[in-house]
């Protein structure tokens, strides 16, 4: 699928942290480009290319008919970002998560379907994998999902049904993201990158915990780029198959991070404190060798880079008020 001018691109939480940094980039690659979202956190993340001639914003809820209906008028393909984001928010309110993110989710499918769209790249996650059976093994595509939080269960049901749906006129495609870091036009500290970087930069004690335990990175600029190669790839090399999205060399423990940080900010080790907790189970290590195959794609952005980005940002005073709650999901 190339952009032209019969190409639209509908993305489903465009304002969003990974949304927003996906919108800019694709208008800037000469797609035809509408957004629905609800604006949770606002639409400030726009502004840049609010004036844009290829961009259309709509502010809706996936949860009504009449504003899916609406949003997909004319589209030929679907970026599923919208959703209840995280296991602390979808832990705080499980009726919303489950609205949205599953019944919400079922409705723009099957829709998207009935509008004839030809792609659907929905947003997963790495976090279905949950604990791997070894402290030294890895996961990969074909890994058993094993959710130990609603935030996962729920992307785990949905990836189950589009991989299922077997609709010859569409081609869904499910991108297991790593956990993002880096910044966008809308900035989140409350992932472990950026909230590491942001504590240590302005001198804030900050507390470590599940410091053992493994998680792929993958920042939000590689994230938009593995969007775009999957809408970009024949229909035949993506429709139904899950892509796991970051990078094998990105994988990385707490304890890893921290010493990273050290290098930018050669004080801060006695800012933290490694603590004991057992309120987040999760530890997988995740290869990624299926999405570079399949369709070209390797990470740019390493994790030092982004803490490298997110220490200058802070410090210069550039994201005013770091500790703001609109810079968090939950």
């Amino acid at each position: 699928m190339l952009p032209d001018h019969e190409t639209r691109v509908l993305i489903v939480g465009g304002a969003g942290y990974l949304g927003s940094v996906l919108t800019h980039r694709l208008l800037a690659r000469n797609w035809r480009v509408r957004v629905l979202d609800s604006m949770l956190f606002g639409g400030q993340s726009l502004l840049g290319v609010w004036h844009h001639p290829s961009l259309e914003v709509m502010v809706g809820d996936i949860r009504k008919d009449h504003d899916v209906a609406r949003a997909l008028e004319g589209v030929s393909a679907v970026v599923h970002l919208a959703a209840i984001v995280g296991d602390p928010a979808c832990a705080a309110n499980p009726q919303v998560a489950a609205d949205v993110n599953r019944e919400g989710a079922h409705r723009v499918c099957a829709q998207a379907v009935d509008a004839g769209v030809a792609r659907f790249v929905f947003a997963s996650t790495c976090s279905n994998y949950g604990r791997m059976d070894s402290e030294d093994g890895w996961v990969d595509e074909d890994s058993p999902l094993n959710p130990v939080s609603l935030y996962a269960l729920l992307k785990v049901e949905f990836e189950r049904y589009l991989l299922q749906l077997d609709v010859a006129s569409m081609a869904p495609t499910c991108l297991r993201f790593a956990t993002a870091f880096g910044l966008s036009p809308r900035p989140r500290f409350d992932l472990t990158v950026n909230q590491f970087a942001r504590d240590l930069a302005l001198n804030s004690p900050l507390e470590v915990y599940g410091r053992q335990f493994w998680r792929p990175y993958c920042h939000t600029i590689d994230i938009a780029r593995a969007i775009e190669l999957t809408l970009l790839a024949p229909a035949d090399v993506v429709a139904y198959r899950a892509f796991n999205v970051g990078a094998n060399d990105e994988n990385y423990r707490k304890q890893d991070l921290i010493e990273k940080l050290k290098k930018h900010l050669p004080d801060c080790e006695s800012l933290v404190s490694f603590v004991e907790k057992d309120e987040d189970p999760r530890d997988y290590r995740v290869r990624f060798d299926r999405i570079a195959d399949a369709v070209g794609y390797q990470s740019r952005v390493s994790v030092d880079d982004g803490l490298r980005e997110i220490v200058s940002a802070v410090k210069s005073g550039v994201v005013s008020d770091p500790y703001n709650r609109r810079y968090v999901n939950s």
